[in-house]
C-alpha cells in the first residue's frame, strides 16, 4: 500500500513520478545516461548490479524490476540468486566478481571501502570506467531502494516482466514521454 494519500494503492514508481514530474524527469535522464550511455559494462551487466545492490537492500520492487530486464539483456534466471547466496561461485564473468564484490561491499558496509577493493576491481581487468559506473549504479539503487521503500511501493512479477519489456525496449527515456 503507498504511503501518500494521493497515490492509488497499488502505486508503482511511474506513479510517484507522475505525482512528481519536476523531480522524476532529471532522475530519469541520469538513469538513462548510466544504464543505457556509452559504458565499458554492458547494459545486461549494469541491470544486473541495479538488481543485486537491491536485492541486497530487500527492496522487492526494484529487484524485480531489474532482475527482470537484466535477464531481458541476456543474463540468466538463476543468476541473481545466486550472486546473493555467494558472489564467488555465481555463473558471472570473472571480471564481474571482485565489481559485484565492491558494489556488495559498498551497500553493506560503505564506510569499509578501501583502495585495496578499489585495485580488486583494476586487477582483473576491469577500466576505470567500470568502477566508476558500478559505483554510480550502486548510488543510484540505493537511493531508488529508499524512494521506493519509503514511499510503499510495490508489485507482483507480472508487473516486473511488463516494467523490463519497456524498460529493454524504450531504456528510461521513455518514460519521460509517459509522464
Amino acid at each position: 500500500m503507498a504511503y501518500l494519500p494521493s497515490l492509488p494503492d497499488d502505486a508503482v514508481l511511474l506513479d510517484v513520478f507522475r505525482a512528481y514530474p519536476q523531480a522524476a524527469r532529471p532522475l530519469l535522464d541520469y538513469r538513462q545516461t548510466l544504464l543505457r550511455g556509452p559504458s565499458t559494462l554492458t547494459v545486461a551487466e549494469r541491470e544486473l548490479i541495479a538488481a543485486y545492490v537491491s536485492g541486497l537492500n530487500a527492496c522487492r520492487y526494484c529487484r524485480g524490476v531489474h532482475a527482470a530486464t537484466a535477464q531481458a539483456f541476456g543474463i540468466g534466471a538463476g543468476t541473481l540468486a545466486a550472486l546473493l547466496a555467494d558472489v564467488t561461485t555465481a555463473p558471472v564473468a570473472e571480471r564481474m566478481k571482485p565489481i559485484l564484490q565492491y558494489v556488495g561491499k559498498l551497500t553493506l558496509s560503505p564506510a569499509k571501502i578501501t583502495p585495496s577493493d578499489a585495485q580488486a576491481v583494476l586487477a582483473a581487468g576491469s577500466e576505470e570506467q567500470a568502477l566508476h559506473d558500478a559505483v554510480a549504479v550502486c548510488g543510484l539503487f540505493n537511493m531508488m531502494n529508499r524512494l521506493v521503500e519509503g514511499l510503499g511501493i510495490s508489485a507482483g512479477e507480472d508487473y516486473f516482466r511488463m516494467a523490463a519489456q519497456r524498460l529493454a525496449g524504450a531504456g528510461y527515456a521513455g518514460l519521460k514521454d509517459l509522464l
